[in-house]
């Protein structure tokens, strides 16, 4: 880490401000998605969708049937927010063998619920031009939405744990964050993997991920402080800029990118889900300057 650290240079970009705050009552926020308009968060323990729209909230309880929702995406082509659901190993949660990816309209309908053999308990989504793809963080699969199937894009154990992802610019491979491995290119055409190295070293720890024009932007999580990175690959390697780390990243997780903004859950609730009685303070929705 601390030759990481002497590789990372900050950015100039100017400094992130609070966008939104979720009430104390949800103790663990962790997508975020938006369709330009709509803002919409995960709150994962009471499994209810929150939606923020011209500086109001709506909450909606997912069905019965849905298990805790993770990370989202929107899916402009399709007009479906993706989710991806599991159950997680919390107390007082229902247990599971699967978790599924949901797709729900803008009334909040479940009009697409996929799900592969077990084990499969995912965690990431992402969406890009129609082209849907979704991770598990406990073994390591990457699989892509064909129709009504879950196609393994990366099969259980190749990968340890993977993360989010986003499309390249060109769209013909997939940027996958993997907790333990790090940055991974994958070719959608062979499904080979090719890890992206920084000084010859994996880049580790990186969670939420997203594209934000030639860049790649990534909450990192497994230090002691949260921070929120910018890298791009140039001669086969990485590139890593620093947009943000500690203050407001309390417990960052997932990130959306906005035409001129990035969207982090800052502090997510993770660090003290397990600790008795409710959050100190709301989950803070921050946001940032694209990087340029």
């Amino acid at each position: 880490m601390r030759r990481l650290a002497a590789l990372l240079f900050a950015a100039a970009a100017a400094p992130p401000s609070v966008d939104f705050t979720v009430p104390v009552t949800h103790r663990l926020i962790e997508g975020i998605a938006s369709d330009g308009r709509t803002v919409w968060v995960s709150s994962v323990i009471d499994r209810t969708i929150i939606a923020r729209r011209d500086g109001r909230q709506v909450e909606s309880t997912l069905p019965d049937d849905v298990v805790q929702p993770l990370g989202m995406a929107w899916d402009a082509k399709a007009k479906l927010l993706w989710i991806a659901t599991d159950c997680l190993d919390l107390a007082g949660l229902r247990k599971c063998d699967q978790g599924a990816l949901i797709a729900l309209d803008r009334t909040g309908m479940v009009r697409r619920r996929l799900s592969a053999p077990t084990p499969f308990h995912i965690g990431d989504v992402s969406a890009t031009d129609g082209q849907v793809f979704v991770s598990d963080s406990r073994n390591g699969a990457v699989y892509r939405v064909a129709g009504d199937r879950l196609v393994p894009l990366v099969a259980p154990g190749i990968g340890k744990s993977a993360q989010g992802s986003a499309l390249t610019a060109d769209g013909k491979s997939l940027i996958v964050a993997d907790y333990s491995q790090g940055v991974i290119m994958i070719d959608l055409a062979t499904g080979a993997r090719t890890p992206v190295l920084l000084d010859g070293k994996p880049l580790r720890g990186v969670d939420g991920l997203a594209r934000a024009g030639g860049w790649y932007v990534g909450v990192q999580n497994g230090g002691a402080v949260g921070r929120l990175l910018a890298f791009r690959i140039a001669s086969g390697a990485l590139e890593v800029q620093v947009l943000g780390e500690g203050g407001v990243l309390a417990n960052p997780t997932q990130l959306l990118v906005t035409r001129d903004s990035i969207l982090v859950v800052a502090d997510s609730g993770w660090a003290t889900v397990e600790k008795p009685g409710p959050r100190a303070a709301p989950a803070t929705i921050a946001r940032f300057a694209v990087p340029h």
